[in-house]
């Protein structure tokens, strides 16, 4: 049986507090508790290979990747020492937090279409073929997609905007710069597009009536709110009962140059972060997922959230 003095000092760190309370839930990876726990490689592993040594955790190998069990089959931990740890994690903030991030590595994990979707998008456009486009695809989806009310907060020039006025009922695309509405209202006026409106207004008090809004999505905008738990809010309360958000946004990152270079107010946001905001405000099936990694540095990453207002 380990030494109970041994495991005990181990067990004053925080930090390895936070692991074994992890690993008691589900097994994992180191990947996986870097993603969990915010921190990196080198710090995961030093924790990791400490508490083996003391026989608090086991691993084994699955595929490349190393996976950590709490506890081990020849030594099962003390129950004393069950005991101690629960005493110890009631101490740390940082534990109900680290439950929720749990919870979306166990889905990420197991998102069998989302790794398929992964590797598809790696591969999509690098070798030509003549008219297969991302353009083309999005077009031939939009087509398959049932006329709606759509919101597109955030809007910019309002591209996204007036591709999706090729199929909506209405389109009202909101934008914080008057030059930006003014641009992209010309644009509309000159293809056409009568059920594209633009309208002046920020994210945080969207004019928009309630209730009204089928499609509620932030493209590429949500990190230039000045409270984005605010913008979120005014999305749920202009969707309609049964309504969807879409939020389309960068991974959290510390490429500090993007506040001056794109007048970014917020360096992305967590899985974490977007999946707090959507469940205070009620959204249910919500999904998460990073959907895209770009080659060149900083190497920014995409994710993608869909949320439905409770009917």
């Amino acid at each position: 049986m380990p030494s109970i003095l041994k495991s005990l000092r181990l067990i004053a760190d925080p930090t390895r507090v936070r692991m074994l309370c992890l690993l008691r839930h589900e097994d994992l990876s180191v990947v996986e508790l870097q993603d969990i726990l915010g921190m990196g490689q080198s710090r995961i592993s030093s924790h990791l290979s400490k508490l083996k040594e003391a026989e608090l955790v086991s691993d084994r190998r699955s595929g490349k990747n190393i996976i950590y069990t709490f506890g081990n089959e020849s030594a099962p931990v003390d129950e004393r020492m069950i005991q101690t740890l629960e005493l110890a994690a009631s101490d740390i903030e940082e534990i109900k937090d680290d439950r929720d991030a749990l919870s979306l590595a166990v889905k990420k994990r197991s998102d069998k279409a989302r790794a398929y979707f992964d590797e598809l998008a790696g591969k999509f456009g690098k070798t030509y073929c003549p008219g297969r486009s991302w353009k083309a695809l999005a077009e031939t989806l939009l087509k398959l997609m049932p006329p709606m009310v759509i919101a597109d907060l955030g809007a910019g020039e309002g591209t996204f905007s007036q591709l999706l006025a090729q199929r909506a009922e209405k389109v009202i695309a909101i934008d914080n710069s008057e030059k930006m509405v003014e641009f992209g209202t010309k644009i509309a006026r000159e293809n056409g597009y009568e059920n594209l409106e633009y309208r002046f207004g920020s994210l945080d008090e969207a004019p928009i009536d309630s209730d009204t809004v089928d499609i509620a999505f932030f493209s590429q905008a949500l990190h230039h709110a000045e409270k984005p738990a605010r913008a979120i809010s005014e999305a749920h309360r202009i969707l309609k009962p049964g309504g969807k958000i879409v939020i389309m946004d960068l991974l959290k990152h510390q490429f500090e140059d993007a506040r001056d270079l794109y007048a970014d107010t917020w360096l992305g946001f967590s899985e974490l972060d977007i999946s707090r905001f959507l469940k205070n405000e009620g959204f249910c099936d919500i999904e998460i997922s990073v959907v895209d990694r770009e080659a060149d540095p900083p190497h920014f990453q995409t994710i993608m959230a869909l949320g439905t207002k409770v009917s």
